[in-house]
């Protein structure tokens, strides 16, 4: 079959569908037809190409929509662009406090100079705005020295002032050392206290919880407190919590052992496949990593073992890294003309997010636009009482056509019911889509009364509008609240107005308009 066959079958595959000849539907249909025709077109690949190089948070959130074209990624990639992280802030805020508790317990029970020019060191460090993840580092460093740090040693040798070591050190009468007497017990009790907290500190996890850590202070700035009776709870509690992160830590550590072996596994295999010339050492450990699974399937497998194991994969596969060194070698200047599409396209998608004030799927004015217009309207009120009305649309069950028809007939829906809107709106009005299925019309020199009609005029044009999509009416209604500018104290009086009133008509049965 010809690229000239294709493409007429494109079209009639157009015709049949109901749909215009524009540029997207036209490549989504010629490669339908290619796939058909068992004919590999690179252009109909391109959109797989860039969704397998993309993060795979980014792939997985893919999966839930169906990208056929170029401008649906594009589409995608602007709206992801286009959502904040709200939860950094008070994450990064969090984190701060935490750590800066964990450094003012630090230096309560440190005594000596340098130990809290460090602490001054860390606060300003926190003042450098650093992020998330050296925050928690820090913050690990000092709960680990908190817990394990002990002072015990200075009762042997009379220190009263702990401020400065160095200058009481100096300062210290040897002379009387000899006749100096200690309290055998609290030094007994001290070390005990001082064993005791370094069997909180987790013999496989490489971090500490702020619960061992608080418990652990406790202990080492008192070490009488062995003696209470309420003190017996807390520890088997803290014990109890070393465990659980040692079993953490060991169960990550296993995770990312089987995620190398099956790596590696499947890796080996596939050369063994692919091959004639695989040798019997070879063929043994294929049978080895069937064997392994099997073990480990039933928990019966050691490190060691899976060490070794590794080992003698990695040998086996040492021989066959020349092949794959030079598939890399050939890949690698597409891998590079690919990175460099995606910064260019990164680039554009931020250019475009900046500047854009048109709806990608409407090609009305955008919420950002929205906000600029009512912005001029106010200004024009205030200085001349120019007065304006805002009606808010909303396409009522909007939710049920992308379940019962698919998101593709939903964009078509909002699309043609744009097209209406600009039709009914005159030329001096200003039309837009103000969010999801909800758009917004800003009329000048118009009152309540008369956004009513304007919004009833598009309400029944609405209901009596044959919405098609593949052959299939999909009847919609719509629902609108309508607010005068005069009625209102503030320009946001009068959007919270006409959304109460968008509200009310939802609640009130919807397809109507309430002023």
């Amino acid at each position: 079959m010809t690229i000239q066959t294709i493409i007429k079958k494109a079209v009639k595959r157009l015709e049949l569908e109901g749909k215009l000849l524009t540029p997207d539907y036209y490549a989504e249909a010629f490669c339908k037809e290619a796939k058909i025709a068992k004919i590999n077109v690179e252009d109909c690949s391109h959109v797989k190409k860039f969704i397998t190089s993309l993060d795979p948070k980014f792939q997985k959130e893919l999966s839930q929509y169906r990208i056929k074209s170029l401008a649906e990624l594009v589409r995608f990639l602007v709206s992801r662009l286009n959502r904040t992280n709200q939860s950094f802030c008070s994450n990064n805020l969090e984190a701060q406090i935490i750590f800066t508790k964990r450094v003012l317990q630090a230096v309560e029970v440190l005594h000596n100079k340098e130990a809290s020019d460090l602490a001054k060191l860390s606060f300003k460090m926190l003042e450098d705005n650093p992020s998330t993840a050296i925050i928690d580092q820090f913050r690990q460093h000092w709960v680990n020295f908190v817990t394990t740090y002990d002072d015990s040693f200075l009762q042997l040798i009379g220190i009263k002032d702990k401020n400065d070591l160095q200058k009481s050190i100096q300062n210290l009468d040897f002379s009387s050392l000899s006749s100096s007497k200690t309290n055998d017990s609290d030094t007994a009790l001290s070390k005990v206290a001082s064993l005791l907290v370094s069997s909180f500190v987790p013999s496989i996890a490489s971090s500490i919880d702020d619960k061992i850590a608080n418990i652990s202070q406790k202990i080492n700035n008192n070490p009488n407190l062995l003696n209470t009776p309420n003190i017996e709870d807390e520890i088997k509690k803290v014990i109890k919590l070393r465990i659980a992160l040692d079993k953490k830590s060991v169960k990550e550590m296993i995770e990312s052992l089987d995620g190398v072996l099956d790596k590696l596994s499947l890796r080996l295999i596939e050369m063994i496949e692919n091959t004639d010339n695989s040798t019997v050492e070879i063929q043994k450990i294929k049978k080895e990593l069937e064997l392994y699974n099997t073990e480990n399937e039933k928990e019966k497998i050691s490190f060691k073992l899976a060490h070794k194991k590794l080992y003698t994969i990695a040998i086996a596969l040492e021989e066959n890294t020349k092949s794959l060194s030079n598939d890399l070698k050939e890949q690698r200047d597409e891998v590079g003309a690919l990175s460099k599409k995606i910064t260019k396209l990164e680039a554009e998608l931020e250019s475009v997010r900046e500047e854009s004030k048109e709806d990608f799927l409407t090609k009305l004015y955008n919420k950002r636009a929205l906000d600029e217009f009512m912005k001029i309207k106010e200004a024009e009120f205030d200085r001349y009482q120019h007065d304006f009305s805002i009606v808010l649309l909303d396409i009522d069950h909007f939710k049920l056509v992308n379940d019962n028809y698919g998101h593709d007939a939903g964009d078509a829906v909002l699309s043609a019911f744009a097209k209406i809107l600009k039709r009914e709106a005159r030329s001096v009005d200003i039309v837009g889509r103000f969010g999801g299925e909800e758009f917004m019309v800003i009329l000048s020199e118009t009152d309540a009364n008369g956004g009513a009609i304007f919004a009833e005029k598009v309400r029944i044009q609405v209901q009596k509008a044959k919405f098609m999509y593949k052959n299939e009416r999909i009847n919609v209604t719509l629902s609108a609240g309508v607010s005068e500018r005069k009625k209102n104290s503030s320009l946001n009086n009068v959007v919270k107005s006409a959304d109460n009133n968008l509200y009310k008509a939802k609640n009130n049965g919807r397809n109507q308009v309430v002023k």
